[in-house]
């Protein structure tokens, strides 16, 4: 085996683990987004029974979205990865994901009580778009880096007999 077939290996596993990543993610950010928004503006049923608390409305949706996407990461995104241990890669997932949710919690503080910007559109650009986007990228990192940090060890490809 060359060491640019090992390279090229590397990457496409990185790769996959990113997209599966971000497809887990993304259904995860759909439970956070629908929960924030009836929760803070009523898109569900009309009432908003968070309508004054924003961030509450925000932190709270977000804490299901967070059990929705341990599962996916643990069972599918890092499935070729282990945490060293198990109980403490749970709570490092859950500590480190709530760090990584201050991003788009003081996005949508800044956006709220410094801006004056409390309208739906506002709100979800602030904490669901730059918020969201730029703790995405530090999520990968950090759950890769401190919580799936232990690559399963794989049989090296070879020829089928």
């Amino acid at each position: 085996m060359t060491a640019g077939s090992s390279w090229r290996r590397q990457a496409f596993r990185l790769l996959g683990e990113v997209v599966r990543f971000m497809a887990v993610g993304g259904l995860a950010t759909a439970v956070s987004f629908v929960g924030f928004n009836a929760l803070a503006h009523g898109l569900l049923f009309g009432a908003a029974p968070l309508r004054s608390y924003p961030i509450a409305a925000y932190v709270l949706a977000n804490v299901v979205a967070g059990i929705v996407a341990y599962v996916g990461m643990r069972l599918w995104a890092f499935r070729e990865r282990e945490a060293s241990d198990q109980t403490t890669g749970v709570v490092r997932f859950f500590v480190l994901g709530a760090l990584t949710m201050a991003i788009p919690v003081v996005c949508l503080w800044i956006s709220r009580y410094v801006l004056g910007l409390s309208n739906p559109v506002a709100d979800n650009l602030s904490a669901n778009v730059i918020g969201l986007g730029i703790s995405t990228v530090t999520r990968f990192w950090v759950f890769r880096r401190f919580v799936f940090d232990q690559p399963v060890a794989r049989e090296p490809w070879g020829p089928v007999a």
